[in-house]
């Protein structure tokens, strides 16, 4: 990794592409809003979570948990489990942002699946950086506007129950999660995963399930990294 300059080709191809993926995913965040005062957060919970939690699945998990009719807490562990993997977006990009103090404090409030994306194959330092920030600024002002506006829009139809608008909750994480399962191995984690939660759920408080089917994730994980190659 060097400290080269960018020429100003350079720039421009990383900005135009860190802005493309920022209006891509930042306009997800009607489907948030949306499904988020259909759980029963209000309109000023709900933009606070996207405002303080800032990333989608493990914002999508609580509200999923609420949904359900799940504690709280459940939901909010479900969150911070999902988050955890930002933590080690944080120890690979730490030494390729090469940031510290302030600086480092305020890159973390972005470090998400995209910024991290954009930012992490480049081969100098600036690419890296204007990467990270054109990406994680633009997800997360507009993530917050789109999800100020479908939570007014939610709000303004009144309880969105009556037009199922409940189940969206359920098909927004699936649109999440479909992605990541092209290979074998996370299809089988994931019916492994949803045979597990489907078991539980008559027998354990709503929220515990997901928790349950997070468990086979990491096992499975676990086993992956001690297998012999």
């Amino acid at each position: 990794m060097t400290d080269s300059p960018l020429d100003p080709h350079e720039r421009t191809a990383i900005i135009r592409d860190s802005l493309g993926v920022g209006i891509a995913t930042g306009a997800y965040g009607v489907g948030f809003g949306a499904v988020s005062v259909a759980s029963g957060l209000s309109v000023a919970q709900t933009c606070a979570l996207s405002f303080f939690v800032f990333t989608g699945a493990s914002q999508f998990a609580l509200v999923g948990v609420v949904a359900a009719g799940g504690a709280p807490i459940s939901g909010a562990l479900t969150a911070l489990l999902l988050g955890t993997r930002n933590t080690l977006y944080g120890l690979r990009l730490a030494p390729l942002l090469a940031w510290s103090g302030w600086r480092r404090a305020l890159g973390a409030q972005v470090l998400i699946d995209e910024s991290t994306a954009m930012s992490v194959t480049r081969e100098t330092t600036p690419a890296a950086r204007l990467g990270f920030l054109t990406t994680g600024v633009s997800v997360f002002v507009l993530w917050n506007l789109a999800t100020l506006a479908g939570a007014v829009a939610g709000n303004a139809i009144g309880d969105p129950r009556t037009y199922g608008l409940d189940a969206a909750v359920g098909a927004a994480f699936l649109a999440l999660l479909w992605p990541r399962l092209k290979t074998r191995r996370n299809q089988l984690v994931a019916v492994a995963a949803a045979a597990v939660a489907l078991g539980t759920v008559p027998i354990v408080p709503a929220g515990v399930p997901v928790l349950a089917a997070a468990a086979v994730a990491l096992l499975a994980g676990i086993l992956a990294k001690d297998a012999p190659r």
